[in-house]
């Protein structure tokens, strides 16, 4: 996947031709609420289940395509952010182009859940670079729901990388990806194994995998970003806080403006390739 190129023009004017009709913007999302709880699902462009492989993939109109990844928490204790990121990510593409930020980005897009409380716990889309990821932003379904517990599935997202995700960036040019999790909680306690074959119809090991392991395995081939942004439930919370440092160090981010997490992104990107570039 990651054909095409992003329009501006062309996501602003489907932008209006939805008010101008009166479609809302994220009218999967709505629609799934006529639809009993049990019986609701990720649209099928986000479906996770049976998918055997998402891919970056270089191309004569990409010849060197840098992956970037973009998964956000939608459970309650994010409050009305879910809804801040699904309009800005969006943007992305134009900030990225505008900046000249990187070659080639190709953007996948998906949410977070509960795998334990949730019905649709996870929801990744494919790798594009065109105007089709602000058709599956607008197809990921804000369930709003959670545990309870403070924890979250961020582990099985991040397995879901680790597993499913191959790009030439790192087969062909050994260079990392790209991945930032939004969210606003603790992993859970560890990955169970019961999720996995749950939700990606694999077989029950019977083996939880360690949350550690799962972000050590992830670091090898992604530069790992969590963001926590304002207004959520535990955005000054210690534990969460210490949390995602013991995981990730520095790459543990307070975001004081949901809506500029785009430009953050994108600026994020640009400082690491120029490191890169310095060090080439």
């Amino acid at each position: 996947m990651g054909a095409g190129t992003f329009s501006t023009r062309n996501y602003e004017k489907a932008a209006a031709t939805r008010a101008a009709s009166g479609q809302a913007d994220f009218a999967y999302t709505d629609s799934q609420r006529f639809v009993p709880r049990h019986e609701r699902k990720a649209a099928a462009s986000l479906d996770v289940s049976g998918v055997q492989i998402r891919e970056s993939r270089d191309s004569d109109e990409h010849p060197e395509s840098t992956p970037i990844v973009t998964l956000f928490d939608v459970t309650g204790s994010m409050h009305r952010v879910p809804v801040i990121l699904q309009k800005q990510l969006g943007n992305l593409f134009d900030i990225l182009d505008r900046g000249s930020y990187v070659k080639d980005p190709q953007i996948m897009v998906g949410a977070i859940g509960d795998d334990v409380y949730d019905t649709v716990p996870l929801q990744i889309g494919q790798f594009e670079s065109d105007n089709r990821v602000d058709d599956q932003l607008r197809e990921i379904y804000l369930e709003g729901g959670g545990g309870g517990d403070k924890r979250e599935g961020y582990a099985l997202a991040a397995h879901f990388v680790n597993t499913k995700v191959v790009t030439d960036a790192w087969e062909k040019r050994q260079k990392k990806g790209y991945l930032f999790i939004i969210g606003d909680e603790l992993n859970k306690d560890s990955l169970y194994s019961r999720s996995v074959a749950k939700w990606f119809g694999e077989p029950d090991t019977g083996e939880n995998i360690s949350v550690e392991s799962v972000y050590e395995e992830l670091k090898k081939k992604w530069e790992v970003f969590y963001i926590l942004p304002n207004l959520t439930r535990y955005y000054d919370d210690q534990e969460i806080a210490s949390h995602w440092q013991g995981l990730l160090g520095e790459r543990f981010v307070k975001l004081d403006d949901a809506a500029t997490v785009a430009q953050f992104i994108a600026t994020t990107i640009a400082a690491h390739e120029e490191a890169l570039e310095l060090q080439g």
